[in-house]
């Protein structure tokens, strides 16, 4: 009677015992997980800032690293959103700008808090709801439609505020320093916000239809189509939302900085986009977390202001802003051949 050939020792244990399967398994896929090197580098700058300086881990330095990653995390669950369809948007940076003013301008000229911040968001998600109509019903390219937004929010922001600084913000304008400058239980405000909307992403992704339909556009998108998934309304949402993120960060932004100028916003495309990638979202789409997404925020955020203390010429953050998309992508690419093999 012939017998079944002897497996390897190694798979034999692995299928006698689903416990030594799983633990492979987790640590196989951990560390072929960008999310957790990232993790795990944020964690190390952390730590080794802490030994070499004895500025970093002061509670005043980490209220501040805190809150000025908040700003570009929140901008950055839009962006992710937009980038797992396979999109992108560029023009955040003067969303931020045009929203700010518009909230400024309404609230200096006498309107209660409530009016300044509707009419920011309102303008925010106009500029997203064009982003969106443009690209998803005219098919026209992401990178050509929000580049042009990008000079087109400038300039109304020039308009709209005769290019000057706005200090006044009318009878409510310490209801707004106080809720984009203050801080909540020794947290600051703007990450009160981070949290609130980043648990309400990571619901949105994971359990509801829309953003099942999210991934599912970006992963296969004439697939999705195919199966009934609304395409051209899901693309368009996600511009949307992206731009409502930027509306939210300029208000708090402006609250934090207690004036705004046309300049407000200028560059964050850049910082929103590598949190995103450096995060795990993959630019061709279909892929993306939340919590890499804030992750990777915080890590850009923690090099930032390493440059500060350690004294490197802020001149060299966009040179390591643009390394780090740089790598991003190239992990994500060796990611993906690898699970080709």
């Amino acid at each position: 009677m012939n017998e079944p050939p002897e497996r390897p020792s190694s798979l034999s244990t692995l299928l006698d015992d689903p416990a030594a399967l799983k633990t492979h398994t987790f640590w196989t896929g951990l560390a072929a997980s960008q999310v957790f090197w990232v993790v795990l580098a944020t964690i190390v700058a952390c730590v080794l800032l802490s030994i070499v300086t004895t500025s970093f881990a002061t509670s005043q330095n980490l209220f501040n690293v805190t809150r000025n990653f908040a700003f570009v995390a929140i901008v950055a669950l839009g962006m992710m959103a937009v980038i797992v369809t396979g999109g992108i948007d560029i023009s955040v940076g003067s969303t931020i700008g045009i929203s700010g003013i518009v909230l400024s301008v309404v609230m200096n000229a006498g309107y209660p808090i409530w009016a300044g911040i509707g009419m920011g968001l309102l303008t925010a998600g106009l500029v997203g709801l064009v982003n969106g109509l443009l690209i998803a019903y005219l098919d026209m390219q992401p990178f050509v439609v929000t580049l042009g937004m990008l000079s087109v929010g400038r300039s109304l922001a020039l308009v709209f505020s005769g290019s000057r600084t706005i200090f006044d913000f009318g009878p409510d304008g310490s209801k707004l320093l106080a809720l984009g400058g203050g801080a909540t239980f020794g947290i600051a405000n703007p990450v009160w916000f981070l949290i609130v909307l980043a648990v309400i992403f990571w619901f949105a992704f994971r359990w509801t239809r829309w953003g099942r339909y999210v991934f599912a556009v970006g992963g296969n998108r004439d697939a999705a189509r195919l199966t009934g998934v609304p395409v051209r309304r899901v693309i368009c949402s996600v511009y949307v939302l992206c731009g409502l993120m930027a509306g939210v960060a300029a208000m708090l932004e402006v609250g934090w900085l207690g004036a705004v100028t046309t300049g407000l916003g200028t560059g964050d495309e850049l910082r929103v986009i590598a949190a995103t990638v450096i995060g795990g979202t993959n630019l061709v789409g279909g892929v993306g977390s939340t919590f890499g997404t804030v992750v990777g925020a915080a890590l850009i955020e923690v090099i930032r202001n390493s440059l500060i203390l350690l004294g490197v010429d802020s001149f060299w953050q966009g040179t390591l802003v643009g390394t780090f998309i740089i790598v991003a992508v190239l992990f994500n690419r060796l990611g993906g051949a690898r699970q080709g093999e």
